[in-house]
């Protein structure tokens, strides 16, 4: 995770004094939470996988293969997002071999007892490399169907600047080519986009003409989309209809959303509370279950994160994503269902 994430300022200006109303509607969806490891303090692997089924979280996120891990989760049904690390996209891109390896190495030894939903090919990748990323897939899914492994399947992770004019959330499309060949990509395969969406990072670059109910799902007023009548309540519900625009644009409108991060940090910087973060995450996973004006239903969401890691650079906001401290006790009193 990276402290800028792509928005539209015209949006941001067109939200202004805004705020929301959710309708929480009765049923059941799945939300996870990413385990991320940049700490020297955190709990061990088993303890972890422990936490997350005392707390009934049904899925999670690692950013790189973990064979601790993924050991601890074997037999729980915990559905896992595997991630490739960015650094070795360009190997993986060039050499079918290598990506064979991985696979060989990072699923088939542990399919079926892990249920290893997604590999996230990169995360926010940005510039030259993201050239990489149709190749690695391409050969990512060649290698599991050689190792006759289904039903895992290849995405990658974007952030929001992947789209652009995301105001209205009709008007989005992808800016840059690579974008539309992964999205066909993922359309012939049945697998989702892989999004991380942040309205934290929009509000507070631009709080001036974001209100933080719009940004938090609390109420206030609503937003129609003048080209499709759609009307928005929250920031989150924009953001991810500006990459549903830009799937449609792209010629893969049946590709599916999983929104694989989003989080407000409780410490560190600015609007970086405990009450808010526990508002905007509680009100996620309650969310989840609405979907978007574009795409109602339930909508795959992974909270950005299970702990606080010490060890992460950048702003102080990116030690303090947690839901839990390391020690295993809540930041916040939270209910993941």
């Amino acid at each position: 995770m990276v402290n800028i994430r792509g928005f539209s300022l015209v949006f941001a200006a067109a939200l202004l004094l805004l705020g929301v109303f959710i309708s929480i509607p009765v049923g059941v969806q799945s939300v996870g939470v990413c385990y991320g490891m940049i700490g020297n303090d955190l709990p061990s692997k088993s303890d972890v996988v422990q936490l997350y089924k005392s707390n009934g979280i049904t899925d999670m996120r690692i950013y790189l293969p973990d064979v601790e891990a993924m050991n601890a989760l074997r037999g729980t049904g915990i559905g896992l997002i595997v991630g490739v690390a960015n650094d070795i996209l360009i190997d993986l891109a060039a050499n079918p071999a290598s990506a064979a390896s991985w696979v060989d190495a990072n699923v088939k030894p542990f399919v079926p007892a892990v249920n290893i939903k997604y590999i996230a090919v990169g995360n926010e990748i940005s510039g030259e490399p993201t050239q990489n990323i149709l190749p690695v897939m391409q050969n990512i899914n060649a290698a599991l169907a050689a190792a006759s492994i289904t039903g895992v399947k290849a995405s990658t992770a974007v952030k929001l600047d992947v789209v652009t004019n995301t105001f209205p959330p009709s008007a989005g499309v992808f800016a840059a080519p690579y974008m539309t060949a992964v999205a066909k990509l993922l359309a012939s395969t049945g697998a989702p986009l892989l999004a991380n969406i942040y309205p934290y990072f929009a509000y507070i670059g631009n709080k001036k003409d974001i209100s933080l109910n719009y940004a938090t799902f609390q109420a206030g007023t609503t937003v129609p989309d003048p080209n499709t009548g759609l009307v928005y309540t929250n920031l989150f519900d924009a953001m991810v209809d500006s990459v549903y625009a830009a799937l449609d644009k792209a010629g893969a409108a049946g590709v599916s959303i999983v929104v694989s991060e989003s989080g407000w940090p409780s410490a560190g910087g600015d609007s970086a509370t405990i009450d808010i973060a526990r508002t905007y995450v509680q009100n996620l996973i309650k969310h989840a279950k609405k979907g978007t004006p574009k795409r109602p239903g339930v909508i795959e969401t992974y909270v950005f994160a299970m702990f606080n890691e010490n060890q992460k650079p950048g702003e102080a906001t990116e030690q303090n994503f947690g839901a839990f401290y390391p020690n295993k006790t809540a930041v916040y009193p939270i209910n993941f269902q």
